[in-house]
């Protein structure tokens, strides 16, 4: 299984990176990439032959002949520690009651973190995109996936920003300035996931993810990508899916975001509500989408 690419800087967690330099400008170190960007993989599957681990690799293949460097995170061969627990918090400010939302605060802004959650910090951090690719169970991510977001996002970076509390979240934040997106892929076929399918619309969803996780510390979320029945797929299928997918990644980053409300944009005057003029007619997720 391949492992975490290492990345060629090491910034603080703490730090905003600087985003990457187009060649031909004033200044621009000699071979740069027009262009050029980092694009960090957070997959997780432990299956080698599964679609998802295709998509993975034709992603780095197809990035990385784009001229973009490419920053890997295999969960499974990571061994990546899911479950997150007091073993987070070695130097704690109260031994008495682990209150996760303290602790997590406290080790991040005094260094105290585990190693492997500095580095997946890093990484995010490094990052002009990062996706998020697996495979859906149970109408969500992986366990694995969801330890990494659980370790990884942490107070005073992914929340409680800049010491602003809910202040700065749903469009700010601590992953401001970075694009995100979900690629995923389902055993159903596609009928089952579309408006009126049976499991539900897959952006419905996966609103927690794209809305919750991704766009509430700051990132700009693009639209899913999701490949359905995967466990049925013939080899011409799993073919036409990467060349699919191929297609895509070629404009990522020239591709409009979802249009989720900002929390700071004046639709929701009290941090919590919409104003009662923002979208009448709508409740639930779409009243969240900008028409």
């Amino acid at each position: 299984m391949s492992q975490p690419t290492a990345i060629p800087v090491t910034p603080a967690p703490q730090a905003t990176r600087t985003r990457s330099t187009t060649a031909g400008a004033e200044g621009a170190p000699a071979g740069t990439v027009v262009g050029r960007k980092t694009v960090l993989i957070v997959h997780a599957q432990p299956e080698p032959t599964s679609l998802t681990r295709t998509l993975v690799e034709t992603a780095g293949q197809v990035l990385r002949a784009a001229g973009h460097e490419v920053l890997e995170s295999d969960l499974y061969g990571m061994g990546w520690k899911a479950v997150y627990d007091e073993a987070d918090f070695p130097m704690r400010v109260d031994g008495r009651r682990l209150d996760f939302v303290r602790e997590s605060g406290h080790a991040y802004d005094e260094g105290l973190q585990p190693a492997d959650v500095v580095e997946e910090q890093r990484k995010v951090l490094a990052a002009d995109l990062v996706i998020l690719q697996f495979p859906l169970w149970w109408f969500g991510m992986p366990a694995i996936m969801k330890g990494w977001i659980d370790r990884v996002w942490a107070r005073g970076l992914a929340y409680g920003n800049q010491g602003q509390g809910n202040r700065l979240r749903y469009g700010e934040g601590g992953f401001a300035g970075r694009r995100a997106m979900v690629s995923v892929t389902t055993g159903g076929p596609a009928a089952d996931y579309g408006p009126r399918g049976i499991n539900g619309p897959i952006d419905q969803l996966l609103f927690p993810i794209t809305h919750g996780t991704l766009f509430y510390p700051g990132m700009s979320v693009l639209k899913t990508h999701a490949v359905h029945g995967a466990g049925r797929m013939t080899p011409e299928q799993v073919e036409a899916a990467r060349a699919g997918w191929a297609e895509r990644l070629g404009g990522l980053f020239d591709e409009a975001p979802i249009a989720f409300r900002a929390q700071n944009g004046g639709d929701y005057p009290d941090g919590h509500s919409l104003a009662e003029d923002v979208a009448p007619a709508l409740s639930g997720f779409a009243a969240h989408v900008a028409g």
